[in-house]
């Protein structure tokens, strides 16, 4: 924003003409109402004190069981008169029973959309006024009261005279004075706190906090969470277990949405997944693939994925109904997040480690060396855990004491992707506090890699297959093995996919390889032969495999390729098949 329009927005006394986060005209505007600042400020501190004064006092008086309930219920409150900001930090920590005594959680959950509606009769008004006609004229039946209460609006059941059953999402008024407020005092707090945190954990802090106010002023944006909730539609089209509902644009401005009704149950619902006869497994699986997908594939992410914005439907699939917070990845970071999955699979800390600097929580010149055994030491025991046992809280408990030791950071762009990956986490704890998250996502990965649908990723398949210049059988058999692992992979596209890359210009490489591997030192290493063969013999007609494949690698390759067809035909080939041939 430029100084005229600061100037302009300062001189109206107002920032409610403010349509993009910008922390110099918010600053400027506080700094000449110290006062406001001064008020706010002690009302935090006042609020939160005497809840911490209280909880001191029922454990001094042995009181601590029988307070909990009221205490949690108190929290609450806090959080609720508090308003959208610290309601956002009630939503996130309802996600964490892992961190979170359940009386205390049941309490935080109603946070997502149970919180005190404002008045119906300013809701209409704002519908009427946004626009422009009565709400009769627009709606044939709305609900006469909200059928929930969020922290940024509320939502109601309406009619269109179409006949669609439609939510009509109505903003909240005055939400930019409280939240300019606090993101100036997050701020103000972020600045004041770096220097006492541990090395480069407060590093960029402040930018953060600028990460956050600029989601935080789209998501107050309507017509910017329809467009994205348009776009998150389109990279999901082809998926039957994900849906979006369709916005209605009509009926639709900037502080009212109207969108297609999701009748379902929030996903932490068991007993309304028991009642739809769903398997809480497999709805954890549909959100952690669907997650993998937004940030691996799409690079196009929902920031909030608390189970008040996902729900489970009786059909099985899973619906998205809020895309206010969501974030951008370009494709190198896209491109980086599947090297480290797989680099924390194949426990290649080396390369992990190389991953962090390119995603900017290590410095360029960092040496690298001693960090390895750390890592190693943090993420050893990733792969065969449950959730409850590791997660991204047991990562940052163990990351916490590297923060002192080793120039870690945390890049401003990462804080949503965390808050992400820890609200979904949080949510497959709610359900089964044994469900291994990794098992869901290697196997995505792996299949992701065995297909190969770009080049960048048949570069990290090579990457992946080959260690010190030498084909690697064992990475080869883990990724389709546990590629396997998901019944819904069939690998026989896949291999096809494989002899095309194999047989064009861009394959001549790993033909090569492939047949350096099975022929080192001018002698055929029939071990390995049988290991390739045991990979895809259930897959392919054996006489069809060795004349395609073997031959396009023949032809690309020393004369010893072809002198050895003979020698891996009488390997490969059943004798009653090569005589039918």
């Amino acid at each position: 924003m430029s100084q005229h329009s600061r100037q302009h927005v300062l001189g109206q006394h107002s920032l409610s003409q403010m349509r993009r986060y910008d922390p110099e005209a918010i600053a400027q505007h506080y700094r000449a109402r110290p006062w406001q600042v001064l008020w706010r400020a002690v009302s935090i501190a006042w609020m939160f004190a005497g809840f911490l004064l209280g909880l001191q006092i029922d454990q001094w008086r042995g009181q601590t069981g029988d307070h909990h309930l009221w205490r949690a219920a108190q929290l609450r409150r806090i959080l609720t008169r508090l308003g959208p900001t610290f309601i956002k930090v009630g939503q996130a920590l309802s996600t964490r029973p892992d961190l979170i005594r359940k009386d205390f959680l049941d309490e935080l959950v109603k946070l997502q959309d149970k919180l005190p509606p404002f008045p119906n009769d300013i809701a209409f008004s704002i519908i009427a006024a946004e626009l422009e006609r009565p709400v009769s004229e627009l709606y044939q039946d709305i609900s006469p009261e909200p059928v929930a209460a969020a922290s940024l609006g509320q939502v109601y059941k309406a009619k269109l005279y179409t006949g669609e059953t439609v939510a009509v999402k109505v903003q909240r008024p005055r939400l930019m004075p409280v939240i300019t407020l606090d993101l100036y005092l997050l701020r103000w707090a972020a600045t004041w706190m770096e220097p006492f945190l541990p090395l480069n954990l407060g590093h960029d802090l402040t930018l953060i906090v600028d990460e956050f106010g600029t989601k935080l002023f789209e998501e107050i944006d309507y017509l910017n969470e329809g467009r994205n909730a348009e776009a998150f539609a389109a990279n999901f089209q082809d998926d039957p277990t994900v849906k979006v509902p369709a916005i209605y644009w009509r009926y639709s401005s900037q502080h009212v949405l109207t969108l297609e009704w999701i009748d379902g149950c929030k996903l932490n619902d068991e007993s309304g997944l028991c009642a739809m006869n769903l398997d809480p497994d497999t709805v954890i699986k549909i959100g952690v693939t669907s997650g993998l997908r937004q940030l691996l594939e799409f690079g196009f992410f929902h920031a909030d994925p608390h189970p008040g914005n996902l729900f489970a439907m009786a059909d099985g699939r899973m619906a998205y109904i809020d895309f206010g917070m969501m974030d951008q990845l370009d494709q190198s970071t896209k491109e980086t997040l599947v090297d480290s999955v797989v680099h924390l699979i194949n426990e290649d800390y080396a390369e992990m480690a190389r991953d962090f600097v390119k995603l900017g929580f290590l410095t360029p010149d960092t040496d690298i060396r001693p960090i390895i055994p750390a890592l190693q030491a943090v993420f050893q025991n990733a792969v065969g855990a449950s959730v409850g046992n590791f997660n991204f809280r047991t990562v940052t408990d163990e990351f916490s004491a590297l923060m002192y030791e080793y120039p870690f950071r945390l890049p401003a762009k990462f804080a949503l992707i965390i808050r992400s990956l820890i609200t979904q986490e949080g949510l497959a704890l709610s359900l089964n506090p044994d469900f291994k998250i990794v098992e869901v996502a290697y196997p995505y990965v792996a299949q992701r890699l065995l297909k190969g649908e770009t080049p960048a990723l048949r570069r990290r398949l090579l990457e992946v297959l080959f260690k010190d210049g030498k084909l690697n059988w064992k990475r080869l058999e883990n990724l389709i093995a546990i590629a396997r692992s998901d019944n819904s992979f069939d690998l026989l596209p896949t291999a096809q996919l494989g002899l095309q890359y194999l047989m064009s210009d861009e394959g001549a490489f790993l033909r090569r390889e492939i047949i350096l591997a099975l022929t080192e030192d001018d002698r055929l290493h029939t071990d390995d032969v049988q290991r390739l063969w045991e990979l895809v013999k259930n897959d392919f007609q054996p006489g069809r495999l060795v004349s395609a494949a073997w031959g396009a690698i023949a032809r690309e390759t020393s004369d010893r390729a072809a002198a050895l067809l003979p020698s891996v035909a009488t390997l490969l080939v059943p004798r009653s098949e090569d005589q039918t041939r």
